[in-house]
């Protein structure tokens, strides 16, 4: 099990606001999977692993459709990376265990 395998209680810092969210983490070799949830609802996503780094693209539909892509790192409880959304930028993400 890879120390990102768990539970995370994120933030993303956007233009919006923070934007909270809890993604589930489940490493299988070189990739992973599992959901994301928050304000939008929930959906069920996949990606790419890299010992304790995730990367994953997910669909967004509010404010405006979106193909978002991130990748966060995993160090002990504390989860850090990014969300880039294309002509918008790139926002940081970070996340620490849920309990």
């Amino acid at each position: 099990m890879a120390n990102v395998d768990g539970s995370w209680d994120c933030t993303v810092k956007s233009p919006l606001g923070d934007q909270k969210m809890q993604l589930t983490v489940k490493t299988e070799g070189s990739s992973w999977s599992g959901t994301v949830s928050g304000s939008m609802g929930s959906s069920d996503i996949t990606g790419e692993a890299d010992g304790e780094t995730i990367s994953w693209k997910q669909q967004m539909t509010t404010p405006m459709p979106m193909t978002l892509d991130c990748k966060a790192t995993a160090e002990g409880d504390t989860l850090t990376g990014s969300v880039g959304a294309g002509a918008f930028g790139s926002f940081p993400l970070t996340g620490t265990r849920a309990g």
